[in-house]
């Protein structure tokens, strides 16, 4: 017989140790989770919760929950988190007929988007229990782990343009996403998936709604097709709390479609100034530029690549005229291509172990830093201190703050500011450079230099950034 003192002392500390040990894991679940976003007091920025400024720097990974085991999204999310990215855009379904994932589990039974096909439990070791949604539970509880926020895409617009989806399959479908994710604080809503918002108008706003009435607390807009921003549809939606456009993959010279209706070519910041200026304001922002490493007007690889200095251009140019954050793509990472793989699209030049360390990638940090060095709410576009802008290329776009401000030029073309619009007296002048995130003083300047001349030559993709400081 065990002694009763004894038995009551280990069973004593054994409670202990196990309270340290749930307190211990609860600690590490917890570190540096996210909570859900909210839109700023001033409709132009995202927030966390507490109001901290959250600047989006997103990631397309499309093909994420099919294409990738549980240890290659790991591999994809600590990459992407090391580089400073903090949204990842992914399908939750692609193509009805061939939805199902690495580990062969389909998404749907007959598919049917109002049949999910779930199993019961969710055991990784036991096939017969992981099912798809288990799969993309993990990776969304993964992500949360490293900060990381996932926009969901419900479904790729195709679906619906072909007719798989009606009304009431949509209901369905969207009360049991909004069900089962409501509860997920690293959560984001993203409607549509690269369509015209009239092609299958209802059913889009039969998912926004449902989804939105199900789960009220995480932020949703509608991801448009390529040159077209969801103010063309759904800006007057109340289940729509941002906007987002997609300047798409066209060169100047090839943007000249007569179906449609904006022709900006590379002039992203067009699609900011028109969204920026709707009624009621909120926030917008490229979810969708031309991807690093993907051919211009992506069929034609004999007409070019798009490089790091294109994306950077994209970026700064987006956010200075007023955009919440901005979205980078890569043309082998998107589609987690792999040699031997079918149905691939775009003409990848590399697999996307090797393309999601791309130049552009491990820079786009430089430009959430510089954003969130400053003071966040009071940023806003500032045209008007620049003298005799150019075009195209030659743009220079410029936002300010009460004590500082930013012009970027993709180029390295002289500046010539007018400082006495500034709003203060210029104390401090740095050029700041994209490539690397370093600044450095301007030489020469005194409180009445109003001309700054970059370094180097002046040369498409010399890109810097004057930074003006009160």
């Amino acid at each position: 017989m065990i002694d009763s003192k004894f038995d009551e002392h280990m069973f004593g500390r054994g409670l202990k140790n196990i309270i340290a040990l749930l307190a211990l894991l609860f600690c590490c679940q917890s570190e540096g989770q996210p909570v859900a976003l909210k839109v700023s007091l001033n409709k132009r920025f995202f927030t966390t919760a507490d109001g901290k400024p959250f600047f989006w720097l997103g990631d397309t990974g499309w093909l994420l929950f099919v294409k990738c085991t549980r240890e290659d999204a790991v591999f994809y999310l600590d990459t992407r988190k090391q580089q400073g990215f903090n949204v990842v855009q992914v399908m939750v379904l692609h193509d009805f007929n061939n939805t199902k994932n690495v580990y062969g589990d389909w998404a749907l039974n007959d598919f049917d988007v109002s049949r999910p096909a779930t199993t019961t439990g969710a055991d990784f070791r036991n096939a017969e229990q992981y099912d798809y949604w288990d799969h993309v539970d993990f990776i969304i509880d993964e992500a949360a782990k490293r900060g990381i926020y996932m926009a969901l895409v419900p479904t790729w617009g195709s679906n619906v343009k072909s007719g798989k989806i009606n009304e009431q399959q949509a209901e369905a479908y969207a009360k049991f996403l909004a069900k089962r994710y409501r509860n997920k604080s690293n959560i984001i809503w993203l409607n549509g998936g690269d369509i015209n918002g009239k092609e299958g108008y209802a059913v889009w706003e039969k998912l926004g709604s449902t989804i939105k009435n199900f789960d009220p607390n995480h932020l949703m807009t509608f991801h448009p097709r390529g040159r077209t921003s969801s103010t063309d549809w759904f800006h007057q939606s109340l289940w729509l709390d941002f906007n987002m456009f997609q300047s798409g993959h066209k060169s100047y010279a090839q943007d000249t479609s007569s179906k449609e209706r904006r022709h900006f070519g590379e002039d992203n910041w067009k699609y900011v100034e028109e969204d920026y200026v709707m009624d009621p304001v909120k926030p917008t922002l490229d979810g969708e530029p031309s991807y690093e490493d993907i051919p211009y007007g992506l069929h034609d690889t004999l007409t070019g690549y798009w490089r790091a200095p294109d994306i950077r251009r994209y970026a700064y140019w987006s956010v200075l005229a007023g955009g919440a954050g901005f979205t980078y793509g890569h043309n082998a990472v998107m589609q987690y291509y792999m040699p031997g793989d079918t149905g691939i699209s775009f003409f990848p030049q590399q697999d996307w172990k090797k393309g999601i360390k791309a130049e552009a990638a491990e820079q786009m940090r430089h430009l959430k830093k510089l954003i969130g060095s400053y003071s966040y709410f009071d940023r806003e576009p500032a045209q008007a201190l620049i003298r005799q802008n150019g075009e195209k290329y030659d743009r220079i776009q410029a936002a300010k703050g009460k004590s500082y401000a930013f012009f970027y030029t993709y180029t390295g073309r002289n500046l010539d500011i007018e400082t006495g619009k500034l709003g203060f007296i210029p104390g401090k002048a740095s050029w700041f450079d994209p490539r690397t995130g370093l600044k450095k003083s301007v030489p020469g300047f005194n409180m009445r230099t109003s001309s700054f001349d970059p370094p180097g030559e002046t040369k498409a993709g010399n890109d810097w950034l004057l930074i003006l400081e009160k």
